[in-house]
């Protein structure tokens, strides 16, 4: 199972995550809705340069401009880009051919309109999907600490063939129940994992990644 950290804002917790065992963790940058875990391109890229080898970075940005994506492609220099926002299928056609190496995520939102829909509209230019959640009431779009249908989740699953991350609300207790409702390709924490500072709570993030791979944590 592939576990994502997200929101990272820090290069302690990020060296902690992938030492912990995740495959991945994402920056926010480009905000464009309420989230309390953006940061600057600056900052993004300090904190992926110090990844090890085979930990992989990723972008995650609510720009629905192309050429503002690409403008923090540029400065944060990502190895994945997970985006966030409704941005066209033709804009996203316009990072694909510019950046045809960069493993590009989209994410949907599972309790939003016609999900089924929105994956398959941009099934041909990314490579995985994030299944997240998002909150009309905040007009948060991710970070959200809500779950959704995973009965939905699951159908969504069955009938794509892109990999999916499981997002939305998934923490230390739910995870391997979500697993096993879904069968997801990976799981997406960010709120799940917090500490009361804001920043990753270390023994959490163990927790998650322990309980996600079903191996005996401390």
């Amino acid at each position: 199972m592939r576990v994502k950290i997200c929101g990272i804002r820090s290069s302690d917790d990020a060296l902690q995550a992938a030492h912990l065992g995740a495959d991945a963790v994402g920056v926010l940058v480009g905000q464009a809705h309420p989230s309390p875990d953006f940061i600057s391109a600056q900052q993004a890229h300090s904190i992926l340069r110090v990844l090890p080898p085979f930990v992989s970075g990723v972008l995650v940005s609510h720009a629905s401009d192309p050429e503002d994506l690409l403008m923090l492609i540029e400065q944060v220099q990502p190895t994945a880009v997970q985006i966030h926002s409704t941005m066209a299928v033709a804009c996203v056609a316009t990072v694909r051919r510019r950046h045809p190496g960069l493993t590009l995520l989209k994410a949907v939102h599972v309790n939003g309109d016609e999900p089924l829909a929105m994956v398959r509209r941009y099934a041909d230019l990314v490579d995985g999907v994030v299944a997240d959640s998002c909150n009309d009431a905040t007009g948060q779009v991710g970070g959200t600490g809500l779950t959704h249908d995973w009965g939905l989740s699951s159908d969504l699953v069955k009938q794509s063939k892109l990999p999916f991350l499981l997002a939305g609300g998934l923490t230390p207790e739910n995870v391997q129940q979500a697993i096993a409702k879904v069968r997801p390709w990976g799981v997406d924490v960010n709120s799940g994992v917090k500490g009361a500072d804001g920043f990753k709570c270390h023994r959490r993030m163990k927790e998650f990644i322990d309980r996600a791979r079903d191996r005996p944590h401390a």
